[in-house]
């Protein structure tokens, strides 16, 4: 699955980047013969309904030609949000101080579910801080990571 994902993301960044956004990340959820293929997209004067709709119809036309995805899929394009995903070592930097729901790709004694702060990066190691103890996990070991908004 994850060079599916790589393979997505150098098709799809560059046609972002295109359309005067900045690429966040994606999501691949397959869901049976069904799947759903997720692009976030950022702006710095954040994200329009007219934003998405212009990236929607240019990956519309790349994905056609090209067809990285087998079967049926739907294509979805949207901010990240405040409980924005983390797909980078840069975007979790950028979000050091912030609470973060992390699971893990496999258990870490015990358990694949954590909530936390990150406290920062070191190598290619997220360390968030979670119940008074300090975690360090490898970024490829993250399945899913999303920021907690704060009110």
């Amino acid at each position: 699955m994850a060079s599916k994902l790589e393979v997505l993301h150098e098709l799809i960044e560059p046609v972002v980047e295109g359309q005067d956004c900045t690429f966040w990340g994606l999501e691949l959820l397959a869901q049976g013969r069904h799947s759903l293929l997720r692009v976030y997209i950022e702006t710095d004067q954040g994200v329009t309904v007219d934003d998405c709709e212009k990236v929607s119809r240019q990956l519309s036309a790349v994905m056609d030609v090209e067809d990285p995805v087998s079967g049926e899929y739907t294509l979805e394009v949207s901010s990240p949000g405040l409980d924005r995903p983390l797909f980078t070592l840069a975007q979790y930097e950028s979000h050091v101080g912030q609470v973060v729901n992390v699971r893990l790709r496999v258990p870490f004694e015990g358990r694949r579910k954590y909530k936390g702060v990150i406290k920062g990066i070191e190598g290619d190691e997220v360390v968030i801080v979670c119940e008074g103890h300090e975690f360090l996990f490898p970024v490829d070991a993250i399945e899913k990571a999303h920021v907690v908004p704060q009110f």
